[in-house]
């Protein structure tokens, strides 16, 4: 999926001029890697795992991939106000579980620690996390892109807040969650941040 195809992907055919509010969102300039790309990428991941039998709830799980960096601008609580979003926006659009478990769901995406027997929550956070075993010259277009939208730190700051960051990830038992991504992303995934951790602390 292309970021031409985003809004076609939306899912809510009769709220058109709120999707594209999300398109426009993931598109504005001052963004670096949490884009319409990073969008189209998730959006790609949750087709996969689906395609691999992963069990989830589709809708709750695609509508949150959409609001789940809906609000980026590297400040505090950017999950929270991109679920305030989701909170605000859907509730004449969709029935109200749906709209509580894609809040839900979004939350999730602050730290990306469902439980195990949170087939939703572990389905999106494997997504969101994938970009970790993406080929090296994607992963490292990421960690530039990243670098960007946290350009107002000096280099000294960055390397220490994306190192702990970077150990938290290597700290977990696993990466990903679903049996599917554990199989398929998680050694690259792990091979990438410890190259990237690496790099930053010599």
């Amino acid at each position: 999926m292309s970021v031409v195809d985003l809004l076609p992907a939306w899912p809510l055919p009769g709220a058109r001029e709120l999707g594209a509010q999300l398109v426009a969102s993931y598109a504005h300039p001052d963004r670096g890697y949490h884009d319409s790309r990073h969008l189209a990428e998730v959006l790609e991941r949750i087709h996969e795992l689906a395609s691999h039998d992963e069990d989830f709830d589709r809708m709750a799980v695609v509508l949150a991939a959409w609001f789940h960096d809906s609000v980026y601008d590297a400040q505090p609580d950017a999950e929270k106000r991109s679920a305030a979003w989701a909170a605000e926006a859907l509730p004449t659009i969709v029935d109200p579980a749906t709209v509580a478990e894609v809040v839900r769901l979004v939350l999730v995406t602050e730290h990306h620690r469902p439980a195990d027997d949170d087939r939703n929550g572990c389905t999106l956070s494997d997504a969101d996390l994938a970009i970790l075993a993406a080929p090296r010259d994607r992963y490292d277009e990421y960690v530039a892109s990243v670098r960007r939208e946290w350009a107002h730190l000096s280099d000294t700051d960055f390397a220490a807040g994306r190192a702990a960051i970077l150990r938290d990830l290597l700290d977990k038992p696993h990466l990903f969650q679903t049996a599917y991504a554990r199989a398929t992303w998680e050694v690259t995934a792990r091979a990438n941040v410890a190259a990237e951790l690496g790099a930053l602390v010599g």
